[in-house]
């Protein structure tokens, strides 16, 4: 009976499209005359060297104003240290003490469901997750509204525990193309459920970035400022991409979240720290540059 039920939602959602809002305001304000203002995050594993506590303090440093939290990929130890020793009052407080954001929980190793309680007693956030494997281009919206069905213990957790969990387009896997985010928006109708928009993958597919932003839309809960090209030139401003569009679909679509830039790779911690300043001061020129045009 379940299945009937949400798949018929899902063939309305479809029909109707998701307009409402989905995070809440305070993630990223918009101005009373409707002028987008970029808010940065980072994540974790930069950091994964030294204890959470160090990494919330030289993330606070660099004057971003929110976290994505990493469970073990890679090893990082940060998300399972703040589970067993501090809990989420210990985490709000040393959150507090450097005036950072829970913006996510990035839980590709362990699962939503381990961390769902943690991530709501803390004050919510996103859960960012990958997909499923991919499929042949004819299966698409089968195996989506599979998957999404597959989603809906998670997303109960997600209402439970006033949460979002954000869904990364990766290569090889169910969402990775332009179709597929496509396929996602159409069929999706929860106000839980999003996408972790990973423009290095988008890039590698030798597809649009701005165009995926604008597709994924209001269902846009997560946004990866991450280019397709090898070390520490993932990183904006430090790789050649130009970033300018980015921002500027971003603000078309008046996204929600934090724009957070990130890597994958463990260099040096000083290295890391001057890398995400240049990022920093980088993305901050793209979104004056934005401003400057309109």
């Amino acid at each position: 009976m379940y299945r009937r039920e949400f798949l018929k939602a899902a063939s309305l959602g479809a029909a109707a499209g998701v307009t409402a809002p989905i995070l809440p305001a305070s993630t990223c304000e918009v101005d009373a005359d409707t002028t987008w203002r970029m808010r940065l995050s980072t994540s974790s594993i930069h950091f994964m060297q030294v204890p959470i506590e160090q990494a919330c303090e030289r993330i606070a440093q660099l004057g971003f104003e929110a976290i994505d939290i990493w469970s073990a990929h890679e090893g990082c130890p940060h998300l399972d240290d703040v589970a067993d020793r501090l809990g989420a009052v210990g985490l709000k407080e040393l959150l507090a003490e450097h005036k950072l954001t829970l913006f996510a929980f990035s839980v590709y190793r362990g699962g939503y469901r381990r961390y769902a309680e943690l991530l709501g007693t803390a004050g919510g956030g996103v859960a960012v997750r990958g997909s499923d494997a991919p499929c042949d281009p004819e299966e698409l919206t089968a195996r989506m509204r599979r998957f999404m069905e597959g989603l809906q213990p998670e997303l109960e957790l997600a209402e439970k525990y006033d949460s979002y969990i954000a869904i990364e387009n990766h290569g090889s896997a169910l969402v990775d193309s332009l179709d597929s985010l496509k396929a996602f928006v159409d069929i999706n109708t929860s106000p839980r459920l999003g996408i972790a928009l990973a423009p290095y993958h988008i890039q590698t597919r030798k597809a649009s970035v701005p165009e995926a932003i604008r597709m994924c839309g209001n269902q846009l809960f997560f946004f990866y400022a991450w280019q397709h090209y090898p070390g520490s030139q993932q990183l904006p401003g430090i790789g050649p991409t130009d970033m300018t569009p980015w921002i500027e679909a971003l603000a078309d679509i008046q996204y929600r979240g934090y724009v957070n830039p990130f890597m994958h790779g463990h260099p040096d911690v000083d290295v890391m720290m001057s890398n995400l300043a240049a990022s920093r001061d980088y993305l901050r020129t793209c979104y004056a540059e934005l401003k400057r045009k309109t």
